[in-house]
């Protein structure tokens, strides 16, 4: 018997979790599945590469309607809505959204890959449920760990609170839109943070604690990365781990445009 969505969502998924956001988009459970393809968000462009592929599977980390659940009914007649359920169609691709299954996975695999992909892997201090602390071999100028960072992950800026020359060694991280105070702040206990890295959080707060921390003079710095600049690299890691466990059927993984452009 051949590989069908099912037998996917099954590697994926290890128990059920109640209220979850994850499930099929499109397509059906006893779909065939002849290649993957693992993106961050089901965006038109995503979708389309994906049938240029020739994926029967998509699997993301966001869902297709602009909402973290169901997209609010006003958009259901809206014509981009619509013009992007017709090229889903269209497609035949079965869509599948893996949200909660790897944020729940142990470790956390979103986070997981975003320290991987950094090269921190071997100087992770503790694990905790939402956050990462890493504690590098030596400190470093937060200038450079900008720069490492941005290389890194292949991103062309971040925003960035402190001084470009103050020290860094032990560092507090976090994925997607976990870089809240009552998940990044409790990381100073019992040991006090040099470095915060998010995906995004309130500026009021964590942002806002950093930038009174620097006026009282203490060397406390943030990197905001971006949501899905933060989450990239743990979908990266799903797409090494499903290649591995489907030997034979090929897993790509789509790289999207940014979203934003400054001027």
């Amino acid at each position: 018997m051949g590989v069908t969505v099912q037998t996917v969502i099954d590697l994926m998924v290890k128990q059920p979790i109640p209220n979850t956001v994850d499930g099929l988009l499109a397509g059906k459970p006893d779909d065939k599945v002849e290649a993957i393809a693992v993106a961050f968000m089901a965006s038109q462009q995503v979708i389309e590469e994906a049938a240029a592929l020739g994926a029967s599977l998509l699997i993301t980390h966001e869902g297709l309607h602009y909402a973290h659940r169901d997209p609010v009914e006003e958009l259901k007649q809206d014509a981009v809505f619509l013009d992007k359920n017709e090229r889903v169609r269209q497609s035949g691709i079965a869509i599948y959204r893996n949200h909660d299954s790897v944020h729940r996975a142990q470790p956390d695999l979103i986070t997981a890959g975003l320290v991987e992909h950094l090269g921190w892997s071997g100087s992770v201090e503790e694990v905790r449920d939402y956050a990462s602390i890493v504690t590098l071999s030596a400190a470093q100028p937060l200038v450079e760990i900008v720069q490492e960072v941005k290389q890194k992950l292949g991103i062309h800026y971040v925003r960035v609170i402190g001084d470009p020359n103050s020290l860094c060694q032990r560092i507090g991280l976090s994925a997607g839109y976990r870089g809240g105070a009552s998940i990044m702040l409790p990381l100073n206990d019992p040991e006090p943070i040099d470095l915060f890295i998010i995906g995004e959080g309130m500026e009021w707060e964590v942002p806002a604690y950093v930038t009174d921390a620097v006026q009282q003079g203490r060397d406390k710095a943030l990197i905001v990365l971006g949501h899905a600049e933060s989450e990239v690299p743990g979908m990266k890691l799903l797409a090494d781990q499903l290649r591995t466990a489907l030997d034979g059927v090929p897993v790509y993984f789509i790289s999207e445009k940014p979203l934003f452009q400054l001027m």
